[in-house]
Formats: C-alpha cells, sequence, structure tokens
C-alpha cells in the first residue's frame, strides 16, 4: 500500500494539525503493493476551523489480499467524484459480503460525501464491528459522533488513541488525541486538557493544541494558564490570529486592558486587513471607555466581516454608551429585521427610541418583546415607563404587576406605580407607593422624592 496515501483522508480536517498528508492518487512508490483506494484528497490544508471535514482514504484489508471487482469498480467511481455510483457497487459488495471492513469504510465516506450522515455513521459502525482494531475506521466514526453530537463520540476517539495508524504514526495518534479533547471539553475539561498536551507532545511544532487549551482555561477561568498556552501557541506561529485574540479576551477578562489593546495593535501593524483583530480592538477600546475609538475599529470590523451580528451588537452597544441614540437606534433596527423573533433586541430597540422621547414607538418595541419572551422582567419595567410616559397608566400598572412577578420591586417601580395610580386617582394605592419610594430610595432620586413628598401633602388626608 501507498503510505504517503493512507492518513489524509481521516475525518479530521488537516486544519487541525495543519499538515495534512499530500495525496498522489496515480502513483505507488516503489516496491509496494497497488492500494485498495484511490484518495480524493487535495494536498492543500484547509483554513483553520474547518475541523471534521472528510476525505477518503485507503485501509488495507489484510484478510483478502485480491480485491472484489465491486471495490475496484468504486474506488474508480470515488477517484471520479461520482459517489452515487460507488454507493451502488458498495452497497452490493457489502451485501454479499457483510464482514468486509474496508467496504463498510469506503461506504462510510461516500455516505458522508452525498450528505447522508446517519448513513455515513451506520457504515463506519460496521466497519468498526466488522474489525475493531482499525486506526482510522474507530476515529472516523467518533468525529462523525462528535460533529452530530450523538453519544459515542468520546468511546471511538479513545479507541483511536489506543491504537496504531499504519502511516504516520504520530501525526495520526495527534489527530486522535486533538479530537478527544474537542470532543470532551464540556464533559471532562481536565481529560480534555490532558489530551490536548498529548496531542503538542507528538507534534511539538503545531498551535492548534495550545490554542484549544488556551480556550479552555480561559472558560475554566483559568487565565494564568491559558495567557500561557495562547502564549506557547504565539510562539510558533507569531502571525496566530486566533492566539492573539485569544490573548486579548485572557486580558480583558482580567482588566488588563492597556496590554490587549498593546497585542491587537501589534497584529494589525501586520495585517491592516483583519477582521477579527479590529473588532476585538474595539471591544477593548470600548472596555477602556474610548467610546470613539471602539466605534472607529469596530466599524472597520464590520465592514471587512458584514455578517458579523456579534460585532453589530456591540457596536449597537458602544452607540448607546457613547449617547448617540440616532444610530444606536438604526443598529438595532437593522438587527431587529434580521432577527425579528429575539425579544432582547426588541427591548434594546425600546431603549433607544425611549432615549429619543419616541415613546410610543418604544412601547410597541416592550410589547413586542415581552410577547415574544413572556418572562423578559426587565422589560416589563421598561413597557411601564414608557406607558407612563404616553399616559396609559392602566398599560403601566399591568407591566408592573407582570414584573413584580419575576423581579423585586425597587424604589423605580414603587414610583412609576404611585404615579400612575395617582394619575387614576387611586390616591390610596399612591400613598401606599410613594411611601415605600421614599423609604427606599436613599437620596438617589432627589427630583422624584421631592415630587413624592409634595404629592403625599396634597392626596393624604390631613391628620
Amino acid at each position: 500500500m501507498a503510505a504517503s496515501k493512507f492518513l489524509a483522508g481521516v475525518l479530521l480536517a488537516s486544519a487541525v494539525c495543519q499538515c495534512a498528508v499530500a495525496q498522489d492518487a496515480g502513483q505507488t512508490p516503489a516496491g509496494s503493493t497497488p492500494s485498495s483506494s484511490s484518495s480524493s484528497s487535495s494536498s492543500a490544508s484547509p483554513p483553520a476551523g474547518e475541523h471534521r471535514t472528510i476525505h477518503h482514504i485507503q485501509v488495507p484489508d489484510e484478510d483478502s489480499p485480491a480485491q472484489p471487482a465491486e471495490l475496484i469498480q468504486a474506488e474508480v467511481a470515488i477517484e471520479k467524484q461520482n459517489y452515487a455510483a460507488a454507493e451502488g457497487l458498495l452497497y452490493k459488495l457489502v451485501k454479499r459480503d457483510a464482514t468486509s471492513y474496508v467496504g463498510w469504510f469506503d461506504l462510510g465516506f461516500v455516505e458522508n460525501a452525498l450528505g447522508n450522515v446517519d448513513a455515513s455513521i451506520a457504515a463506519y459502525r460496521k466497519s468498526v464491528a466488522a474489525k475493531p482494531d482499525v486506526f482510522e475506521s474507530n476515529l472516523n466514526l467518533g468525529l462523525q459522533l462528535a460533529k452530530t453530537a450523538q453519544p459515542g463520540a468520546e468511546e471511538f476517539l479513545r479507541a483511536a488513541t489506543r491504537l496504531k495508524p499504519t502511516s504516520h504514526v504520530a501525526e495520526g495518534q495527534y489527530r486522535a488525541w486533538l479530537a478527544l479533547g474537542q470532543a470532551i471539553e464540556e464533559s471532562k475539561p481536565e481529560e480534555a486538557l490532558d489530551a490536548y498536551r498529548r496531542a503538542a507532545a507528538l507534534q511539538p511544532k503545531e498551535t492548534e493544541p495550545h490554542f484549544a487549551a488556551g480556550k479552555l482555561l480561559e472558560q475554566e477561568n483559568k487565565f494564568g494558564e491559558a495567557e500561557q498556552e495562547y502564549k506557547r501557541a504565539l510562539a510558533l506561529d507569531p502571525g496566530s490570529q486566533d492566539a492573539v485574540v485569544g490573548l486579548a479576551n485572557v486580558y480583558m477578562r482580567g482588566r488588563r486592558f492597556p496590554e490587549a489593546e498593546d497585542y491587537l495593535r501589534k497584529l494589525l501593524a501586520n495585517d491592516l486587513n483583519s477582521a477579527p483583530v479590529e473588532i476585538q480592538l474595539g471591544r477593548v477600546l470600548a472596555a477602556e471607555g474610548k467610546t470613539d475609538e471602539a466605534i472607529a475599529a469596530l466599524r472597520t470590523g464590520i465592514k471587512l466581516a458584514p455578517r458579523d451580528e456579534s460585532a453589530q451588537r456591540d457596536l449597537a452597544e458602544v452607540y448607546t454608551t457613547a449617547g448617540q441614540n440616532d444610530l444606536a437606534e438604526a443598529a438595532y433596527g437593522a438587527l431587529v429585521a434580521a432577527h425579528p423573533n429575539d425579544a432582547e433586541l426588541h427591548r434594546r430597540l425600546g431603549q433607544a427610541l425611549l432615549r429619543q422621547k419616541k415613546t410610543k414607538e418604544a412601547q410597541q418595541e416592550f410589547l413586542t418583546a415581552v410577547k415574544l419572551k413572556p418572562d423578559l422582567g426587565e422589560a416589563y419595567g421598561d413597557l411601564a415607563f414608557a406607558a407612563g410616559e404616553n399616559e396609559n397608566y392602566e398599560l403601566a400598572i399591568k407591566a408592573l404587576d407582570a414584573r413584580s412577578k419575576l423581579l423585586p420591586e425597587n424604589p423605580v417601580t414603587y414610583f412609576l406605580r404611585a404615579s400612575a395610580c395617582d394619575h387614576l386617582k387611586d390616591f390610596k394605592t399612591a400613598a401606599v407607593n410613594y411611601h415605600l419610594f421614599l423609604k427606599t430610595a436613599n437620596g438617589k432620586y432627589p427630583d422624584y422624592e421631592w415630587k413624592a413628598k409634595h404629592r403625599l401633602i396634597a392626596i393624604e388626608p390631613k391628620k
């Protein structure tokens, strides 16, 4: 079998290790036996992040040196990307010989290529059942299960870490450990970290295990350890945007904003067209209170990555912080148009409208928000305020009643209820709430406290 052809097809994308094995579909090294399958994978590594694309690989059939005609014909069809034809031939083969782990393995690849993920998983299961000690079939099955969030991924990926790849042993084991770490991050973070460290030991020049470990440590709030992993990734690849952004995240969460800003600006000096870095810089600058610079950086990042809705939300929030409510309204309006069922976006748009005294429009947005998410307690408070401004006092009281079932009362809600009842001439309830307001305000709302005291003089019975 051609050793250079064997490993490139494993399901884990070459971007995970940044070192895909080049394929030569038409050549076999001197002295080797022609293999059972030709590779259809590219020799170039795909972009980072494509962790689970499936490629075609060759699994040698040690039990049957003479390859069945259907398998040979299927390999020709796969080489031509005629997956439908290959599918028919392989099903014919495995129907006649259900123990053909090579046939089942190739069928797993073909079904995945056709978009039949469940059938692909079923075929890989058959391949593993027929011959449990094949590294590549365990790895592919584990990765397919992980990709589709189905149970069992850990079992087969762990099996792969205990098996020996047919070729490029260190690289194959590296991929298995890295894949295992990714699969168990949420359920077993400490074991995932160990998997990443094993992967890093197998391929010391690869950045991915360090970046993955840094990201996991950051999620665990272990910022010092995360910082070291990100720095190791940067030492291996000084141009790694992911590592720089991760390091900036650690500094941000540790409130080390100047260091985060410094790292991001250094990276931008080398790459002036990086959307992720511009966006992250905008977030750092916003955290530093440099709103004008933050707006400029976020706008630049969004121009480079117009589909980054997380950045669009951040920009809308910075507009709000900067008091640019007209721009916040436009930004949230665009987001609401794209996500009409997002209650929080309707609330944010309503707040931008309210700050511009567009109380009727704001009231409608708050009504939409609570209709979409009836347990959004904060939105009921916003609705009560807008309704009060619109002299819709009955609605204000209903909103306050709904809020009280979700959130505790506070000085503002006491005052809003008192004012609404006052206008509706329910002076007894109004007086009770004015008193509650004055008892809890503690001098934080001097204008409203003055008004409450004077309204109590007017509405309470004279002693």
